[in-house]
């Protein structure tokens, strides 16, 4: 995984990360090139990233890349073997493998990756989403991640949905925007999506619906607490810590 920063250095705000296999494109740069301004392909999110931790591809690469259907890996941590280098790499939930059917190999550039691991293809039920969900409880809360290692509340839901095959944008804000709105929390079923604004009314958290009117989301670490009209209770302490502002269906 590779940081997104705000700034171009690494004592800036994580904003980001960008995982295996993700496409970009560059949109600015540092005078000295040791930093690029990217803006990554699948959710158009922009941040900053070190130079030596990505590898710029061609633009008759990133086409080709860009019109495969990948396939994500789903294991909690696994490797993937670049066979060109005899070097491992660390992949992780939600990762991008551009894999054929049936072959466990792809190549970037000129280096030809092998990778054993589980993948997903297609979308998946919701009883299978939140499966996936309940892999990631007790997960550390990181301001900016998507990574069983450290991740936020959108990321995990972004995640989890990429993972059940639904491409779904970066920030709570902007996952509000799209699925159809239900009325009731009575509506609600497992696998959509609760939001919850703060006092000025900006959306600012957000979570997957579970059931028995409980929800799974990114706040302190990913946790399971409950979800009435309110908002989420936390019954450890006793007290609602996020106020419901609307619910949405994105999930078939």
């Amino acid at each position: 995984m590779v940081p997104m920063r705000a700034e171009p250095t690494h004592r800036s705000e994580l904003v980001n990360q960008m995982l295996f296999g993700e496409l970009f494109h560059t949109v600015g740069k540092t005078r000295n090139g040791a930093w690029l301004e990217i803006k990554l392909a699948h959710d158009n999110y922009v941040g900053w990233v070190d130079a030596n931790q990505v590898t710029e591809i061609s633009t008759d690469t990133f086409k080709e890349l860009a019109k495969q259907e990948p396939a994500y890996s789903t294991q909690v941590m696994d490797l993937c073997l670049c066979t060109s280098t005899n070097k491992t790499t660390f992949i992780i939930p939600g990762c991008r493998l551009p894999m054929q059917p049936g072959s466990d190999e792809f190549r970037i550039n000129n280096q030809t990756f092998e990778f054993n691991g589980p993948v997903n293809r297609e979308r998946i039920s919701r009883e299978e989403m939140l499966e996936l969900a309940y892999s990631y409880l007790n997960a550390p809360y990181l301001w900016g991640g998507r990574t069983p290692l450290g991740i936020d509340c959108s990321g995990f839901t972004q995640i989890i949905y990429r993972l059940a095959g639904y491409n779904i944008p970066r920030d709570a804000s902007q996952q509000a925007t799209i699925g159809n709105v239900l009325s009731f929390i009575e509506e609600s079923r497992p696998g959509d999506l609760a939001f919850f604004d703060n006092d000025e009314g900006r959306i600012t958290h957000v979570g997957i619906v579970m059931p028995n009117n409980q929800i799974i989301h990114a706040s302190g670490k990913v946790r399971i607490d409950g979800l009435d009209q309110y908002g989420i209770y936390n019954r450890e302490i006793r007290q609602h810590t996020h106020r419901l502002r609307l619910m949405k269906e994105i999930a078939d």
